[in-house]
This record gives structure tokens, sequence and C-alpha cells, in this order.
């Protein structure tokens, strides 16, 4: 058997806890613009921005290892995903699930050391996050469950500086919903063939790989729109706005990426362009605030 080190490193290869970058910085910029709300205040700063890191990081591999072990049975049969760790035998079920609830434990502590109501919405939090693994075998709209489980961290992030929600930040959550359903989309037309056998939901599926990279195209237009009313009802200024014009650019790119009739180059279309459009918006914005303040 597997020492517990390779076990631990199995369990993050399978997760891909590096691509935690994808969510972590929008919940960044949901915490900055609460701090710049809060006048800069730095009493107690830096221990909220760990907390932060780690209820999100925690969230988001309670999650993935939720989705790895409900969906093995179906990632076996699927030519592509057949090779992931627990259809693979790298790693088996009583494991992960063990995990799971150490992970959910880390995400539970580190949502009460930030504040009562953190506290009380972590187990809301939780479900939400899990729920999307069971959405592919009932609707075609299983991306957009995926994007709010990440759209909610920048709201998450607000309430942990502030102890409290804003009505504006959930422009931001409705951005990275967008965002992320749009790229899933993209991702799952990979499987198009497998989902129609399996019987599984997708808009790939139901719409043909065209019409699903047309939503695609859609869904990141609307984030772009949300962004833009972000930047006004924050009254962000002109690097915000660079911010944007930054994400578009690469949306753009991603698209160009991807078309209906070769799919060779989702991979770099997912991970790559998506790593880099996460990571540039929080500089740019957080550059903006800085800047201005």
């Amino acid at each position: 058997m597997p020492s517990l080190f390779k076990r631990i490193r199995l369990t993050l290869e399978m997760i891909r806890f590096e691509h935690s970058v994808f969510a972590l910085p929008f919940a960044l910029t949901g915490a900055l613009l609460a701090w710049r709300e809060d006048r800069f205040a730095t009493v107690g700063l830096a221990w909220r921005l760990v907390w932060i890191v780690v209820a999100m990081v925690a969230a988001r591999s309670t999650a993935m290892s939720f989705n790895r072990v409900l969906d093995a049975s179906i990632d076996a049969r699927n030519p592509r995903t057949a090779m992931r760790h627990i259809p693979a035998g790298l790693l088996t079920r009583r494991f992960t699930w063990a995990f799971i609830v150490v992970s959910s434990a880390v995400f539970l502590l580190a949502a009460e050391m930030l504040n009562p109501l953190c506290f009380k919405l972590s187990p809301v939090a939780l479900a939400v996050v899990c729920f999307y693994s069971f959405t592919k075998r009932f609707t075609s709209f299983s991306h957009v469950a995926l994007g709010f489980s990440l759209g909610i961290a920048p709201a998450a992030a607000w309430i942990a500086m502030r102890g409290s929600l804003d009505a504006r930040i959930l422009w931001l959550t409705a951005a990275v919903t967008f965002w992320t359903a749009g790229f899933d989309i993209i991702y799952s037309c990979q499987d198009f063939d497998f989902d129609r056998k399996a019987g599984l939901f997708s808009l790939p599926r139901q719409l043909g790989i065209a019409g699903a990279l047309r939503a695609s195209r859609l869904l990141h237009a609307l984030m772009a729109g949300c962004l833009l009313l972000l930047v006004r009802d924050f009254g962000l200024g002109p690097l915000a706005l660079a911010g944007v014009a930054a994400v578009c650019a690469l949306l753009v790119y991603e698209h160009l990426l991807v078309k209906a009739d070769d799919l060779s180059r989702v991979n770099a279309a997912f991970f790559t362009v998506n790593g880099y459009v996460s990571v540039l918006f929080f500089v740019f914005w957080a550059a903006d605030v800085l800047v201005r303040r």
C-alpha cells in the first residue's frame, strides 16, 4: 500500500491542486474591494487573508475530491478519464472520502476563524460546491452550477473581510459564474459522444458542439458586462478598465483556439488561457485600488 505521503500527493494530483489559481484571484479581488471599503484598515488583515486562502483551497479540495469519488464509475467508462486516479486504482474511494472529511473540517475551521457569519454560512457553501457533481445527471445547465460554485468565492471573501454582504459584489459573483460556465462548456465539448452514449446532460449534447460554443461566447460576453457594472458601482478607474480589456482579449483568443470541427487545442484554451484570465484580472484591479489609494 502506498505511504500516506504518496497518497496525499496522488490526491493533490487528482484534484489538480494547482488549479486553485482559477478562483483564488477573484476571491482575493473580493477581499481587496472589501478592504477598500474599510478604508484600508490593517488590524487583523494578514490573518484574515491567510484564513480566506485556507478556506478557498479547502473548499475546492473538498469539491474536487467529492466529484472524483462520485464520478469514478462514469470516469472508468470514458476513454478520456479512464486513467484518473480512482478508476486506475491509484487511490481508493475510502482514502478519498477521508481526504474529503479532513478538507471539509479545515474549511469549517477557517470559516470559524474569520467571523460568525462565515461560520454560519459554511455548511451552505460546502453544499453548493458539492452539489455541482450531481447536476450532469439531470440538467444541461450543469456548467452554470459549476460556475456558481466558483462564483460565490468573491462574495464569501467580502463577508470574511466585513462580516456582512454588499449587493455590489454580486456583480463579481455573476461575472465568475458566467466565465466558469463558458470555459466549462468548451471543455465538455470533448465528451460530446460519451455524454450521448452515457445519457449524461451537457450543453454540447443539447445544442451540438457549434451551438455550445456560441453559448460559451454569449456567457463570456455577459461576464464582460458584469465586470463593467462592477467598475461602475465601485467607482474604479482606468487600470481596472484595462483589466477588463485584458480579460476580454484573452477570452477572444480562447474562442479562436477552439472550433466545432477542431477541439485539439481545448486544453490550451481551458488551462492556460483561463489561468492568465484570473491572475491578470487580479493584478490590474489590485493596481487600480492601490494606486488610487
